[in-house]
């Protein structure tokens, strides 16, 4: 019997080790009918927190698929890391001229 403990699957989703809240501005907070929301978070990546938003507001989905990830006033790609209680927003398309 080995006293190692088992290892995590790559497939495996990490623990919640803090909280991570995201601002929601124009379209998304109207459409989500708040300014901000709150999720337990691992340090998963900018595309784990679409798929967080999505299962927490499935209605959020398609304007999720559409809109930029700020983290630390930075805009983000899917695969960059989020360290839990990072400054997140998310940003609508906007249209007009």
């Amino acid at each position: 019997m080995s006293s190692h403990p088992p290892e995590k699957s790559a497939g495996a989703p990490d623990r919640p080790i803090g909280t991570l809240t995201v601002a929601l501005f124009a379209g998304m907070a109207a459409l989500a009918g708040v300014r901000s929301l709150t999720l337990a978070w691992s340090n998963g990546t900018v595309g784990d927190l679409r798929q967080a938003l999505g299962a927490a507001q499935p209605h959020l989905i398609p304007l999720l698929q559409r809109s930029a990830v700020a983290v630390a006033g930075a805009y983000a790609g899917d695969a960059e890391r989020v360290p839990a209680g990072s400054d997140v927003a998310i940003i609508p398309p906007v249209s007009g001229g």
